[in-house]
């Protein structure tokens, strides 16, 4: 039975070619097909004309009710020029940094493209390059920059069929003409002006060879904008002249001497439109929609309409009261940075960045700095997870933990405290003690701090104790957005600008879902935000009282030199059910110079200017709002009215009548009645349980007795 099946098998050699006459055919098949499809598709794709003014669309900002424009994105100052006008060795310094074949080949690289294949295949993903001069006109004449393999082979295509309709010098020129420089710049022409001051024609060769050099990466590679891009593109420029000197288009000689270091620059010039407040609207705006994907094309001339979450009245509101509260007295160099965010969605609704964006570009509503005890809420909330209660008692006094020793403003000691006072108050000791005790100590605290919204990798977020009072670098922006999951019963919402973008037909290509996550739970944020009324009834936060409406917030103040305790930045931040603003007041540029002495503060805390200036903004942007009150924890059971034992009152004596007698008699003199105190109200104004009786409240400083990071 086993011979008469073995008969029945063929030789492995017959097996083999039989396998390889089929993947033959199948392979040789699979050719001509796959020539068929690419046949068909160069037949079918059609080549703009390549001597078409190049057409790019305004794109209109809107704030968040789609009515007030906010601003534009355009092409600012481009001009094309001949060929003839543009220097030979810009024309060289560009081709020897994007397409050193460009003179030779038929618009594509194949060689580039077999390498861009096996590094996109490598990394699993279609961003490699490969792209010639040809291929960049082409994906700037159709304003598409997606990543994908289709769009790549129809790139090919649509190059290839150019370079038989348009000579090499027109491509070029076409190239030089739309190509995007940065700062805004779109040509040749206008990228001399906006880098070096001077037209395309009047460029040396090392001015063209930066710009060329440019062109690989505007957004990383302007030198105005860090010590790293200007690093980079001096590593780019070296690049592009070794190229010319390589192609023949400069004598070594000369490429060694003009290697050396990059051509002096001119002072970027920012447009009146973005004075203001508007430019640092505008720029948040084209930061988040490059991160949803979007090109600079797509960007600048795609004719977008852009809904941003800017609320027109918060923003007119943040601007004014800044305006109207920001001290005046010894106030050179004061900066300040706001933010307001919608707890119930996350949209940043007003943002204050700095006095105008024309004169300085840096955006302190974007800019960390330490928060000092307006981080307090985030160690309290990890506390009342762990079951510690508003109740519970901690050092008033300085107190040392594992070489860590903590004290309160001006050396304060208060004795044993609960910690609704140490909030009210803004106890350092007390907070310590606390966060000292809990299961994973300063880890929780940013464990807490992260869940909230601060961000993870923010600049000195680490796990050690001294986190509890605000050492982090965090921005107002985050602050206003960590605050807002409090007022939001402990939902946390990732705070976002834009709305929604449509395209030049109507088509949808972006538009915002709010999808809040759990960061505590409720019977916590309401537990937080009872804690953070209290400090604005009874602490240091009560110059928002009078915003006349209920609020939580806290007050904080840094100091980056304990031996002189030099304020150098103070906060206020706060919410109400509606809306969640932070204040943040630095100095310098650097925003690291002391604000002591500002305002003829002798010391400058966060119950002071901060406070006001959040009170008066949160006023003008909730005007017509209505008045909506914190939910009271669950615990919470407000004290029984005090209702006074009424006293007999005497019977006066009878009122003699005026007589002209001399001498007249005396009346007797009534007892006094006692007068009641005011009964307490059903505001939320105390635990339910009375506190252990504190020792006596230390005379009130000129911050209510805040800490030294209050």
């Amino acid at each position: 039975m086993t011979e008469g099946v073995r008969k029945l098998e063929k030789p492995p050699h017959r097996r083999l070619k039989r396998f390889l006459k089929w993947t033959f055919w199948l392979g040789f098949v699979g050719l001509v097909a796959g020539a068929g499809l690419v046949v068909v598709g160069y037949l079918m794709i059609d080549v703009p004309n390549p001597h078409k003014e190049f057409q790019a669309n305004t794109t209109t900002v809107y704030y968040a009710d789609g009515k007030h424009k906010l601003g534009t994105f355009e092409l600012q100052n481009r001009t094309n020029v001949a060929l003839s006008d543009v220097p030979q060795h810009v024309q060289d310094a560009v081709v020897a940094a994007e397409n050193r074949s460009f003179w030779d080949d038929s618009g594509i690289d194949p060689a580039g493209i077999i390498r861009a294949a096996f590094s996109n295949v490598s990394s699993g993903d279609a961003t490699q390059g490969a792209s010639t001069i040809t291929q960049q006109y082409v994906k700037i004449l159709y304003l598409n920059q997606e990543q994908t393999y289709t769009r790549k082979l129809k790139e090919a295509f649509l190059a290839v069929k150019l370079e038989q309709r348009a000579s090499k010098e027109e491509i070029l020129q076409g190239y030089l003409n739309t190509i995007y420089f940065g700062r805004g710049a779109y040509g040749i022409e206008a990228a001399a002006q906006a880098y070096f001051g001077k037209r395309a024609s009047e460029l040396n060769v090392r001015e063209g060879a930066t710009l060329a050099a440019i062109l690989n990466s505007p957004a990383t590679l302007d030198p105005e904008v860090g010590k790293n891009n200007r690093a980079d593109l001096r590593e780019r420029y070296r690049y592009v002249i070794d190229g010319m000197v390589d192609e023949g288009m400069l004598k070594a000689r000369r490429g060694n001497r003009l290697r050396k270091h990059l051509p002096e620059f001119s002072t970027t010039k920012v447009t009146n439109r973005l004075g203001g407040q508007k430019g640092f609207l505008l720029s948040l705006v084209e930061k988040e929609l490059r991160k949803e994907g979007l090109s600079g094309y797509e960007v600048y001339g795609g004719g977008l309409k852009v809904i941003s979450t800017f609320d027109w009245r918060a923003q007119h509101g943040l601007r004014r009261a800044i305006q109207e509260e920001r001290p005046t007295d010894d106030a050179k160099g004061v900066k300040i940075g706001a933010a307001s965010v919608e707890p119930e969605t996350g949209a940043l609704r007003a943002m204050y960045g700095g006095a105008n964006y024309v004169k300085d570009q840096r955006n302190w509503a974007l800019t960390g700095r330490q928060p000092g005890s307006s981080f307090k809420p985030f160690p309290l909330a990890a506390g009342i997870e762990q079951g510690f209660t508003l109740d519970n008692d901690f050092s008033g006094d300085t107190v040392t933990i594992n070489d860590w020793t903590v004290h309160n403003e001006f050396d304060q000691n208060y004795g044993t405290v609960d910690l609704e006072f140490a909030t009210e108050k803004s106890s350092n000791t007390a907070y310590a003690d606390l966060a000292s005790q809990l299961e994973n100590g300063g880890a929780d605290v940013v464990d807490a701090a992260v869940r909230a919204g601060v961000p993870k990798n923010a600049a000195g977020l680490d796990g050690t104790l001294a986190n509890t009072l605000g050492t982090a670098n965090i921005t107002p922006v985050d602050m206003a957005n960590s605050y807002a999951t409090f007022a939001n019963r402990g939902e946390r919402n990732d705070w976002y600008v834009i709305e929604s973008v449509t395209n030049r037909s109507g088509r949808t290509l972006h538009e915002h879902r709010v999808e809040p996550e759990r960061a505590f739970k409720s019977e916590v944020a309401d537990t937080v935000n009872h804690a953070l009324q209290e400090v604005v009834i009874d602490g240091t936060g009560a110059a928002a009282l009078e915003l006349d409406r209920p609020a939580a917030g806290k007050t904080g103040t840094a100091t980056l030199n304990p031996d002189t305790g030099a304020v150098t930045a103070a906060w206020f931040v706060g919410y109400t059910p509606q809306l969640s603003t932070s204040v943040m007041y630095v100095r310098g540029d650097s925003g690291t110079r002391s604000l002591d002495g500002v305002g003829g503060l002798n010391t400058f805390f966060g119950s002071e200017y901060p406070a006001e200036t959040w009170t008066t903004a949160m006023r003008y942007e909730l005007e017509g709002e209505p008045i909506e009150r914190f939910v009271k924890p669950d615990w919470y059971e407000p004290e029984p009215t005090y209702t006074p034992t009424p006293t007999p009152t005497p019977t006066p004596s009878p009122t003699e009548e005026e007589t002209k007698t001399p001498t007249p008699t005396p009346t007797p003199t009534p007892t006094p009645t006692p007068t009641p105190e005011p009964t307490p109200t059903e505001e939320e104004t105390k635990t339910p349980k009375p506190h252990p009786t504190p020792p006596p409240r230390p005379s009130e400083t000129e911050d209510d007795g805040c800490t030294l990071l209050c």
